[in-house]
């Protein structure tokens, strides 16, 4: 019962909100003063400096930039892996408290376990603390105690900072047998462990670089000091982003990401991969290198600006094939981590039937997220709508249509009495205020008679090169010499009606990259076209329709 009230009290989210305000610039939270101050302590801490070849050197130190600190981490994980296992059979009356939470038959509590904080409070009427803290069961990376560190400190402003500090002090011993308490640490967590404590204390860091920044994130995790963790977070988030510093935030140990308070950190850490990749093609050899993590931010974004969501899937099988050679290692990443990004409902039909037979997928997965995209296209435009409102607040996105260069269509197809489709474009205001004074929009490709078809608005001059206005064109795909006779109708819904009213009918003769339409398809200057009272901007949408039918 005491363990639960524990637990519940120093939660690190309940922690978290309520220290970190009454820490803030202006509040009565500084006790920076009372730092290793026996006039203000109650406590001796002593801290153990653990060295070795691999440890000689705090993270921070040497290290220059976000790449050397990842280097470094990845070497120390390496050494730390080689590490024997602590026999706690040998020390009985020491107690070690691990960095998880308080449910220690909690498997989370172990994923950071080349992290683990070891400590032990001696009897100070014992007489052996030093036999007790020198036994060789106390296996860390590295045996040798370079050197040892005494502080004063105040165990009512350490635990009420730390949960780990309050179960160190409340571990049911009496009082008068608790006022040593022995925390060991390896060399390389020694600076970080010093700024920490200052910190509990004072509220404040003197590191500003994003090495030292992150080793103190580390320690707070470790030492489940959430203020100073959020406090890390804030600083890091204020520095200059780089890509590497992006994916490392990315990559921190799950029990750090798991936490509200670096939250914010991996939240920026995302939007700044998504906007600097948003146009893939002009970093398409850094794009394809990116690991997991920073393809999962790109994939996750609205503002992708790539042709399709049929490139988007193209895009992710390359990027699969060359990270994941082996097919079982690519199912495997494709079903349970990408495929989520993949917005299939806004897939063409004829991209939805190669996702059923790519053998990258398993069938099982590929058929469920084709059903899905089908059923979705096949809704009321209302209850696509309402589908893309519910899922516009989670991960995933999947109905939520990006900013596709090629602007997606919905097309209505007839076989008989006559070959024919109709085809519906749909532009917002803004996209089309964005066209001018030059610039055009294509559509998706959709297909009649076995043949591509496509098309594309404009703002462009009249034909007397007086005025800016609005054209709408017709093209088919390139496809060889094939020569194809279609009947065309462009029309447009238009106030007070809203009904689709005919602009222009013709026929053409289409080869193979050729286009057909009009420069001014509403006769009417760029100016009224755009006005606030134009007829043709319904609730802001531009509703455009085309009918081909084939020429026999």
């Amino acid at each position: 019962m005491k363990d639960q009230l524990n637990s519940d009290l120093f939660d690190p989210r309940n922690e978290m909100d309520s220290d970190y305000s009454r820490g803030s610039a202006g509040s009565g939270g500084d006790f920076g003063f009372a730092f290793n101050d026996s006039n203000f302590s109650d406590r001796l801490l002593r801290i153990e400096i653990m060295g070795g070849p691999s440890d000689c050197l705090p993270d921070g130190e040497g290290c220059t930039s976000i790449v050397d600190w990842a280097r470094h981490r990845k070497r120390r994980r390496e050494d730390m892996k080689k590490e024997n296992v602590l026999d706690l059979s040998l020390c009985p009356e020491e107690q070690v408290l691990n960095d998880g939470q308080p449910d220690m038959d909690d498997a989370a509590g172990c994923e950071n376990q080349d992290e683990e904080a070891v400590a032990m409070v001696e009897e100070t009427q014992s007489g052996d603390e030093e036999a007790n803290s020198n036994e060789s069961s106390w296996n860390m990376a590295c045996s040798t105690v370079l050197r040892v560190k005494t502080l004063h400190i105040s165990s009512p402003i350490l635990a009420a900072k730390s949960p780990f500090f309050y179960k160190l002090f409340s571990n049911g011993m009496r009082e008068s047998e608790q006022r040593h308490v022995t925390l060991r640490i390896n060399a390389s967590e020694e600076a970080a462990l010093m700024e920490l404590l200052n910190f509990m204390y004072s509220n404040t860091l003197s590191v500003t670089t994003a090495p030292a920044l992150l080793d103190v994130l580390m320690a707070a995790d470790k030492f489940e000091v959430a203020s100073c963790m959020r406090y890390c977070s804030r600083l890091l988030r204020n520095l200059p982003m780089t890509p590497e510093s992006a994916l490392l935030y990315l990559d921190l140990p799950s029990s750090v990401l798991m936490g509200e308070a670096v939250q914010p950190l991996t939240d920026a850490a995302k939007q700044y991969l998504a906007s600097r990749y948003k146009d893939m093609t002009k970093f398409q050899e850094e794009v394809m290198a990116l690991p997991l993590a920073g393809i999962e931010a790109i994939l996750s974004s609205d503002d992708l600006q790539i042709a399709s969501e049929d490139a988007v899937y193209d895009f992710v099988l390359k990027w699969a094939r060359t990270q994941y050679p082996k097919l079982e290692d690519r199912r495997e990443v494709l079903g349970s981590r990408l495929a989520r990004f993949i917005r299939f409902p806004y897939m063409t039909c004829r991209k939805l039937k190669k996702v059923l037979t790519c053998n990258d997928f398993d069938h099982e997965v590929s058929s469920k997220l084709v059903l899905e995209a089908l059923f979705f296209k096949a809704e009321a435009p209302h209850r696509q709508r309402s589908l893309a409102a519910e899922e516009s607040a989670t991960l995933n996105r999947r109905f939520i249509e990006r900013a596709y260069k090629y602007r997606p269509v919905k097309v209505v197809e007839f076989e008989l009495p006559r070959q024919q489709c109709v085809v519906y474009l749909d532009l917002k205001r803004e996209e089309c205020a964005n066209l001018f004074p030059s610039g055009r929009v294509y559509s998706q490709a959709f297909h009649l008679g076995g043949q591509g078809f496509f098309l594309s608005a404009h703002c462009n001059m009249d034909q007397q090169s007086s005025f800016h206005c609005f054209g709408l064109f017709l093209g088919m795909q390139e496809k060889g010499l094939v020569s194809f006779a279609v009947d065309y109708e462009f029309a447009a819904r238009s106030k007070p009606t809203e009904e689709f009213v005919s602009k222009y009918k013709g026929n053409y003769t289409f080869t193979g990259g050729k286009a057909v339409g009009y420069r001014n398809l509403f006769a009417i200057p760029w100016t009224s076209f755009m006005a606030e009272d134009s007829l043709y901007f319904i609730n802001g949408i531009l509703h455009l329709r085309a009918e081909l039918t084939i020429r026999h």
